[in-house]
């Protein structure tokens, strides 16, 4: 995924102020809390990227953090995601992290919008939009992705303005069919245009006897189970590797947005394509096995619903094993650059198994690889208990620690699934 350099000026205005965020390429948007009535009353950071060269953003990938310190600190990295910034890049969307600063106490503050969060959210969006010249940004509309007390969030969002919604990927937390609250108030009325937008929920299989997380995973199969019977396109998808941390989640969430996106996004600006449902699997609960929704036997109604036959196999897979295969290579690095011994590159990670790492080649033969060690589980930014990477995200660069006059370098990507993509273009120092 191309990276290039975009400077944002330090400019104060409002109540909010635009500031230097980790990478060069990322926007951030801070606002304070306040004591008023109706308002968010804890601190809100936004971080926002946008694909290289974008003419018009016609979407925004949010990636909304759960509960506690640990989470809101967790998230910091968001943006910078190169996973996730392959599906945004792909189909010109932002791709957005937040960070709400609420105390431990009170993760309702943010976690239920109608205290101020959904205003701020809107008001972050058009100013982020006004800053990068994308003003398209302040209405266009969203892949809501939300963890534990994002769940909640997203959930509450998606009841109330479906219109902007393109699809709901709920993990590990959802405000309709939890037995816990974190608010006072009762969820918001369901209406019919939520139930047409297509929602996965994501519980860990190891939060279901787990003292504290089994709600997590209770909220996740009632809100399933309640809203299929009124025929809403939704799915239940059991991670059987993690408990409440995110585990590979992404490698089915973000196949998930992308089909979910090449349905509704429409050619230009307006309301979303309605999402079509003719190609559309269903499964058993539990189980494995997914069939077109015109053979399968059982009461549809209790079905786990799927976008289409990819997503389908992808599912089948991910309840089987909390990941899902890929047999294409990675896109190969670009615009390799040999500066001084140092060299630089960029990079489109894999859409279906993001990156793993890197070998660098000299002269036609391996010199070394970064990290200097991968294995079956090594993921070039690390993947943390929140979806995020390790803050921050190693830099991708490489020096050679016996330089040799003349020499040519060339730079070979490897994914998850440890597939190698086709070697660079070389590069020699100028």
């Amino acid at each position: 995924m191309k990276l290039p350099t975009l400077f944002f000026a330090l400019s104060a205005f409002l109540c909010g102020q635009l500031l230097a965020a980790p990478g060069d390429d990322v926007v951030q948007l801070d606002y304070p809390s306040s004591k008023a009535d109706g308002e968010l009353s804890c601190e809100a950071h936004f971080y926002l990227w946008l694909p290289p060269k974008v003419r018009r953003v016609r979407g925004v990938i949010v990636h909304q953090h759960g509960c506690g310190q640990g989470a809101q600190m967790g998230c910091l990295a968001a943006a910078q995601d190169l996973h996730w910034r392959a599906l945004a890049e792909k189909w010109d969307c932002a791709l957005l992290g937040t960070s709400y600063r609420a105390p431990e106490s009170d993760c309702g503050a943010w976690a239920d919008p109608r205290r101020g969060a959904r205003e701020i959210f809107h008001r972050a969006l058009r100013e982020l939009g006004e800053k990068t010249h994308h003003p398209e940004i302040g209405s266009a509309p969203w892949c809501l992705w939300g963890h534990s007390g994002g769940g909640w969030w997203a959930s509450y969002m998606l009841a109330l303005e479906p219109e902007n919604c393109v699809a709901v990927w709920l993990r590990s937390g959802s405000a309709f069919g939890a037995t816990g609250t974190l608010t006072d108030a009762p969820p918001p009325a369901v209406p019919d245009a939520a139930l047409r937008v297509p929602v996965m929920c994501n519980p860990g299989a190891k939060e279901k006897d787990d003292e504290r997380f089994s709600k997590a995973y209770e909220s996740m199969v009632t809100h399933f189970r309640d809203w299929r019977a009124k025929g809403a396109l939704i799915g239940l998808a059991v991670d059987p590797q993690s408990s409440h941390d995110c585990g590979g989640s992404r490698y089915l969430a973000i196949p998930f947005f992308d089909a979910a996106l090449a349905a509704r996004l429409p050619e230009k600006a307006g309301p979303l394509n309605p999402m079509p449902t003719d190609a559309a699997w269903l499964a058993a609960p539990f189980s494995s096995e997914a069939k077109p929704a015109a053979t399968y036997t059982g009461p549809a109604n209790e079905a786990v619903w799927l976008l289409n036959e990819r997503i389908a196999i992808a599912w089948s897979e991910y309840v089987r094993a909390g990941r899902v295969s890929d047999t294409t290579p990675p896109p190969a690095p670009h615009d390799v650059q040999l500066r001084d011994g140092e060299l630089t590159w960029k990079i489109r990670a894999d859409l279906e198994s993001g990156l793993r790492g890197f070998l660098i080649e000299r002269n036609g033969a391996p010199l070394a690889s970064l990290p200097e060690k991968m294995d079956d589980s090594t993921v070039f930014q690390g993947i943390n208990y929140h979806d995020t990477p390790n803050d921050p995200p190693p830099a991708i660069t490489f020096t050679d620690p016996a330089p040799m006059a003349g020499a040519k370098y060339r730079i070979v990507a490897v994914n998850t699934a440890g597939l190698k993509s086709a070697p660079s273009a070389e590069a020699t120092d100028p």
